[in-house]
């Protein structure tokens, strides 16, 4: 394409779908092709019939959870695809002068609730689900709406030239006009990429994830380092990044065979927000399609555990999700017949179909989440993209000399990242965290080779984490889901490690649980080695007769340091029950108690054949965890040297 001022004019007025995407800063890439709708993530058409491979771009809506086996208002959105035909550029300096810049007025705007509605919502959550151990964090949303009686692709090629003149740090900024619909926004998270590994590694690909939380809303004159320090400084902007951190290494280690390696943490500086994050890296053999289907959905915009939190969503949210939080994916082409992913997350994104303008945007709701501060997060979101594509006023200043190459630069806006006050507190969050996570593990090797474990899962994908700490320990993992573990396997298994999951272990009703426990007493039972983890520990101190009880504040995402067996431990929670003895309690029966001096709140219990530790010794907050496990391991393998 030749970048001739003719090209965008020529393109909208074609009426063919098309897509205009910005992510180097330089150009405007600019895509064509034809459109095809499919059910499935391994429908997407990555091949012609002959075998050809084919560059791809998909929408990707978050109804397509239900590949997983999660729940949704399903809207019936459409998995769409655009089959590229043509991709091109042009610079962007002439995208800018050619796109229409008059502004789109919009008519009965507001949000779809009220203010007051949707704090009562943030407080139900916090109540009835994070207060009841259905989950550490849950994102709902609320969408800003209004009418537009523009042209739709006149209106989104404004919009777009907008974004393209004042919004910075965007990860990708991007147009894209199918039949009847237009997406347009500044997403400043990559979800997942995944590009061709080292030439001596044929067929694998190297996956990145890029979890980002915590919104710091710009005050009028922009933001300073001062202003910054008292976010950054924030509990709960900390935690809620360590725990989408956490969930987001679940998904590394279900695609990557090392599991995954943090790095950062970074700022996410945008023209009226500033984020956090982190970047994680692994390697992978996965096609592509089966990297997106198990990362979906980010964290960030669902919340977790991720299974749990999609019917959390169902919950609370009143109307389908649409597009919001899925995924715009990428699907280019190798020179070994494969192909490269680059998948960001559909937020900061306006949509208008039929004439109706719709801008989705949530708040990530935590323990110590406040309704009115969260109220106040959707309003900052939203202004953030309306600001941005000119559809309310804003008081930023274009990008430096993005309007005119020709014109003299501007002194560019000092990165608050590079302060050193800034850079000092952003390092000091890694003092908390394992170094397990954050340093290259070994392959091969630990103090278990040779040993099998079976580790069931609650529906709570830490087990994946929990697998990938095993594995470097020198086991071979089995990770199976509670519905699909037979008595025979916990029977015949050498090692079982039962899972942490949602819900109150007291919940006989639920299928769940009822099965968590029949498994647990049945190994128990048996006299056969076990290690239970946060819910499995707490249906074990059931079962040797210890009381259950909710804690009077959850401990979700949580960091203690902690007694266990004599061994001070700098672990992870997150649980809203426990399991309770009288203070000062150290035995139960057969079984050593390792609790809370003053409260009699139990971490660890270890007996015959038999560990358990209320903690998550996989979490990225349990920076003595790998060897705790260990120890509770080697207990449960061998009681009588102990």
């Amino acid at each position: 394409m030749n970048g001739s001022p003719s090209t965008l004019t020529d393109l909208a007025a074609s009426g063919e779908p098309f897509a205009l995407i910005a992510r180097d800063g330089a150009t405007v890439e600019v895509l064509r092709g034809d459109v095809v709708d499919v059910d499935l993530l391994g429908d997407i058409p990555l091949h012609d019939a002959d075998g050809t491979p084919r560059e791809v771009l998909a929408l990707v809506p978050f109804r397509q959870v239900v590949e997983r086996g999660f729940v949704c208002h399903d809207d019936a959105a459409p998995l769409r695809c655009l089959r590229i035909t043509e991709h091109g550029s042009v610079p962007l300096a002439d995208a800018l002068r050619e796109l229409p810049s008059d502004r789109i007025p919009l008519g009965d705007a507001g949000f779809d609730i009220s203010d007051d509605e949707y704090a009562d919502i943030v407080r139900r959550v916090i109540a009835d689900e994070i207060g009841r151990g259905e989950g550490a964090n849950f994102v709902i949303r609320r969408d800003f709406t209004a009418t537009v009686d523009s042209d739709p692709v006149t209106a989104g090629l404004t919009w777009f030239r907008a974004l393209l003149q004042h919004e910075r740090g965007a990860y990708w900024t991007f147009l894209v006009v199918t039949d009847g619909h237009v997406a347009v926004g500044a997403s400043p998270e990559a979800h997942v990429s995944a590009h061709s590994g080292p030439p001596a590694e044929p067929g694998t690909s190297i996956v990145t994830m890029n979890p980002i939380s915590g919104t710091f809303r710009h005050p009028r004159g922009g933001a300073t380092a001062e202003t910054l320090t008292e976010f950054l400084s924030s509990t709960k902007e900390t935690e809620e990044l360590f725990m989408v951190v956490d969930e987001e290494l679940k998904m590394m280690s279900a695609v990557c065979s090392d599991g995954g390696r943090i790095t950062g943490p970074h700022l996410k500086e945008m023209s009226r927000l500033t984020h956090t994050e982190y970047m994680l890296r692994g390697s992978s053999t996965m096609d592509p399609r089966d990297i997106l289907r198990e990362t979906m959905f980010a964290p960030t915009v669902t919340g977790s555990p991720m299974q749990n939190a999609c019917t959390v969503i169902a919950r609370h949210e009143r109307s389908p999700r649409g597009y919001y939080s899925g995924v715009a994916a990428l699907f280019t082409p190798t020179v070994d017949g494969g192909h490269d992913l680059d998948a960001p997350i559909l937020i900061r994104t306006a949509y208008l179909v039929d004439g109706r303008l719709r801008v989705p945007v949530g708040a990530t709701l935590v323990r110590h989440s406040d309704p009115a501060g969260e109220v106040g997060e959707t309003h900052g979101k939203a202004a953030g993209v309306l600001g941005a594509i000119g559809a309310v006023d804003r008081d930023d200043a274009p990008t430096p000399g993005a309007v005119d190459e020709d014109a003299p630069a501007e002194s560019p806006r000092p990165r608050l990242g590079d302060d050193p006050t800034i850079a000092e507190l952003l390092a000091s969050r890694n003092a908390r965290l394992a170094q397990f996570w954050l340093d290259p593990q070994a392959a091969e090797g630990g103090p278990f080779a040779g040993r099998d474990v079976l580790v069931v899962d609650a529906e709570d994908r830490f087990t994946t984490m929990l697998g990938h700490q095993l594995h470097h320990l020198g086991f071979r993992v089995d990770i199976r889901t509670w519905s699909e573990v037979t008595d025979a396997a916990v029977d015949e298994a050498g090692f079982v490690v039962f899972g942490p999951g949602p819900g109150d272990p007291r919940d006989g009703a639920s299928a769940r649980i009822a099965r968590m426990r029949d498994l647990v007493a049945r190994r128990a039972d048996a006299g056969r080695p076990l290690l239970a983890v946060c819910l499995s520990h707490q249906i074990l101190a059931d079962r040797v007769g210890l009381d259950l009880a909710p804690l009077a504040s959850p401990h979700q995402g949580l960091q203690k340091r902690v007694d266990v067996f004599g061994v001070p431990s700098s672990i992870g929670f997150y649980n809203t029950f426990t399991a309770r003895v009288p203070a000062g309690t150290q035995h139960f029966g057969a079984t050593e108690v390792a609790a809370d001096a003053a409260s009699g709140d139990v971490y660890a219990l270890r007996g015959p054949g038999y560990a358990s530790v209320q903690g998550h010794l996989e979490s990225i907050l349990s920076r003595d965890g790998l060897p705790t496990l260990e120890r509770l391991i080697g207990f449960a393998l061998e009681p009588v040297q102990r």
